[in-house]
């Protein structure tokens, strides 16, 4: 059984730092492609980060520069490591597991971010 577990949420002050972090069991974690999305309210779910098997990334032009995600395969996680939070980062913030082939992708439950004052 496949699952991913978000951890790291909370609520930040803008212009704070936040890691979140992703662990995944039930699958081959090194050769998946990990991900972030978020999906604020009233919003569609957006992607905000991707790693790669081989470790290239990619981001939104919204979080580029501020936000960082990374990989530990010993340990089956992925992070992201938010910096100089904004409101609008605010969020319910998704890990996310894919493979090519087949095509799959697997969901975590979803981690709430508040950035606010």
């Amino acid at each position: 059984q496949v699952q991913l577990v978000e951890s790291g949420g909370g609520l930040v002050q803008p212009g704070g730092s936040l890691r979140l972090s992703c662990s995944a069991s039930g699958i081959i974690f090194s050769i998946y492609t990990m991900g972030w999305y978020r999906q604020a309210p009233g919003k569609q779910r957006e992607l905000v980060a991707l790693i790669t098997s081989g470790r290239g990334t990619t981001s939104a032009d919204s979080v580029k520069g501020r936000f960082t995600i990374s990989r530990d395969n010993a340990n089956n996680t992925v992070y992201l490591q938010m910096r100089s939070l904004k409101p609008e980062d605010t969020a319910v913030y998704y890990c996310s597991a894919r493979i090519t082939a087949p095509d799959k992708i697997y969901w975590g439950q979803g981690t709430q971010v508040t950035v606010s004052s």
